[in-house]
């Protein structure tokens, strides 16, 4: 049984004993748990914070029984591939103005993983670069930097 199989019983499991119905489906290409369930607002919770709760407390369990499983995903409802999609849509608009007014643009606060996703949607654009501060806040904002004559950063940092 590999890390997602476990994993796949562990959150069916836990979604089970709280008494929510759900299937848990795995997908092997982008290493993520996808949860159908009748009630996706309570497993959600507001701004998605359950979701990363729930996603954080399984993994933890996963990697207490196989110690070098590989982190992945969990998805309800297919929120956070419609999370993802908007977040690259406004960044993207932020980019052709960036472009437009040869100024940088600020990013609403990310996570890590929301950061990197930016830095690499960005990573061969020709004309922005993105920066984010290396300080140890959790969430940061990542500025879309026009490559031809804008305010200047250090290039993909996360």
């Amino acid at each position: 049984m590999d890390h997602l199989e476990v994993a796949q019983e562990v959150l069916d499991s836990i979604l089970g004993y709280l008494g929510f119905p759900v299937t848990v489906e795995i997908d092997r290409d982008s290493e993520t748990l996808n949860v159908a369930s009748s009630d996706p607002k309570l497993l959600i919770g507001h701004h998605g914070d359950r979701l990363e709760e729930i996603q954080y407390l399984v993994n933890r369990i996963v990697q207490d029984r196989i110690p070098d499983a590989r982190r992945f995903k969990v998805d309800i409802d297919s929120y956070r591939a419609a999370q993802e999609y908007k977040m690259i849509e406004d960044a993207d608009a932020a980019a052709a103005r960036a472009v437009a007014t040869g100024k940088s643009v600020k990013l609403q606060p990310m996570n890590s993983y929301q950061r990197r996703l930016i830095h690499n949607h960005f990573k061969d654009h020709p004309e922005v670069k993105t920066w984010s501060p290396s300080d140890s806040a959790r969430l940061k904002r990542v500025s879309v930097i026009p490559k031809n004559g804008g305010e200047t950063g250090s290039d993909g940092a996360s």
